[in-house]
């Protein structure tokens, strides 16, 4: 058994959370990206785009994160696509929190009165400009409070990867664990590290959603 004090463990946790940190910004900001495209998709006038990233967001909010972390990790190899932890991680988080931004996002648009694109085809707009001068700039304030609530759900489901080989916040706690035969006090210090990361998350998405709503009055 390998002796570790308090502060090895916290100062080893600590530097895991840069990875579960630039994992987090990784997948939102990509999967941010990702989600604005599908959500002109989503809402445009032609069926079938509607149709088909309906199935694509179902897809991914309908199966277990870790069954496509293990597809994305496990499976590709079998097609000759060799993948690492992070990349396998990046690409799983990025298409998970894609489908759930869109669906987020798609319902802020249908939020803004179905009036607001005839005001702006009465002003000859195409339906790009529509969406792009007209309803989203007044669905975004409706958009902001829960996307960043969003975000602590993407900071948790980092968590997830460590299954897969990735040395995140808790693997390093797993792998601690393993040498020192400690798990209650690194255990919670992984949660406290975890509470830490999101609470101010939380916080500032209850803060957004106060001030969005007395400005909507």
């Amino acid at each position: 058994m390998i002796e570790f004090t308090l502060w090895d463990i916290a100062r080893n946790l600590l530097l895991a959370c840069r990875w579960t940190v630039l994992l987090s910004l990784i997948a939102f900001v990509c999967g941010g990206g990702v989600g604005l495209a599908l959500l002109a998709l989503r809402v445009a006038p032609a069926g079938w785009l509607r149709r088909a990233i309906a199935l694509y967001v179902e897809l991914f909010q309908g199966t277990p994160l870790l069954m496509q972390l293990f597809l994305a990790f496990f499976g590709l190899p079998l097609v000759g696509i060799e993948v690492s932890p992070l990349t396998a991680a990046t690409v799983t988080l990025t298409l998970y929190t894609s489908a759930y931004l869109v669906d987020i996002w798609r319902g802020c648009v249908e939020a803004v009165p179905r009036g607001q694109w005839g005001a702006a085809a009465s002003l000859g707009m195409t339906w790009t400009q529509q969406l792009r001068y007209v309803v989203w700039p007044q669905a975004w304030k409706i958009a902001v409070p829960p996307t960043v609530g969003f975000l602590v759900q993407v900071v948790k489901s980092t968590a997830l990867t460590s299954i897969i080989g990735f040395t995140e916040l808790t693997k390093t706690g797993t792998m601690i664990t393993n040498a020192a035969f400690r798990p209650f006090p690194i255990y919670g210090m992984v949660a406290l590290l975890y509470f830490a990361m999101c609470f101010p998350l939380t916080w500032y998405a209850r803060v957004l959603e106060r001030k969005f709503r007395v400005r909507g009055r």
